[in-house]
């Protein structure tokens, strides 16, 4: 007996797509594809049974800016946000530009970065600290959520059950300083890899606002511990910022066996030190 083909729906617009979802609940969405093609080396493919393709959908590759924000569609590449200059904030270009290679970046989507079900990708971390938005829509509805909302604890869906991250809306602020890097080894990502990324804003000599996240198998950002050290004066002062070090080493005594890994605490704490070191005395 014959076996079943796959099926790839190439809907133009949003309705179009939500009635072949209802039609075949179990297809997924397929923008850029690398999440799915990612990692197998054999000539012939395993993909889901039913695919439907997002790159046609013009709604999900519009690009736009107002003086407060800069709006992405889900289907927007890689290459196409790196395209756009300086609108792009400096600590999200940083992060694309270290994205595998050109011609990855050519088909990856920054909906399908944002998407990866089992973990968070290069791009979350930078998003995060933006306090970037995420529209989320269904046949019947829409929300916006917050990107740390969007990052919850291990084994719960980031998605209800057929709904689709449509766009991401990025706040347009002047940060003076900004740290981004990546946790662990080249290649694909693993228990021990993340990314990192820290930025902070200055006024009169006086830290207004600090924010650094650290994502990979979960999201790590504390609001509590940020705002302890803002109001302070610039530069600060070495007990200051080591005050500020300390805060994190306790926010993670008692975690051992949970998220982040040893070697990945360790970093972050390292990388935690750099990024305050610019900032003191």
């Amino acid at each position: 007996m014959e076996g079943l083909h796959n099926q790839v729906f190439a809907p133009t617009t949003l309705q179009e797509l939500f009635l072949s979802w209802s039609r075949f609940p179990d297809s997924v969405p397929y923008a850029g594809g690398t999440h799915l093609v990612g990692g197998q080396g054999s000539r012939s493919l395993d993909l889901p049974r039913n695919i439907v393709s997002l790159s046609g959908i013009e709604e999900l590759r519009r690009v736009s800016r107002t003086e407060r924000y800069l709006e992405l569609g889900a289907a927007v590449t890689l290459s196409e946000i790196l395209g756009l200059g300086k609108i792009v904030p400096d600590i999200l270009r940083s992060s694309l530009e270290e994205i595998a290679t050109p011609q990855v970046r050519n088909l990856a989507t920054i909906g399908g970065n944002v998407c990866c079900m089992h973990r968070r990708l290069d791009a979350f971390a930078p998003l995060a600290v933006l306090d970037a938005r995420f529209e989320l829509r269904t046949a019947a509805a829409s929300r916006w959520v917050s990107a740390l909302r969007f990052a919850p604890d291990e084994n719960v869906p980031l998605l209800d059950k057929m709904e689709l991250l449509t766009r991401i809306r990025i706040p347009l602020e002047s940060w003076n300083y900004s740290l981004y890097k990546r946790i662990g080894g080249v290649g694909l990502p693993n228990e021990d890899t993340a990314a990192f990324a820290f930025i902070a804003r200055t006024e009169k000599d006086i830290l207004s606002e600090v924010r650094l996240a650290m994502a990979g198998r979960s999201l790590v950002r504390d609001r509590a511990i940020e705002n302890d050290i803002v109001g302070k004066s610039l530069p600060l002062s070495r007990k200051d910022a080591s005050l500020f070090r300390d805060r994190w080493r306790e926010r993670f005594e008692g975690t051992e066996g949970a998220y982040p890994t040893d070697l990945l605490r360790d970093r972050f704490l390292n990388l935690i030190s750099q990024s305050i070191s610019v900032l003191t005395d």
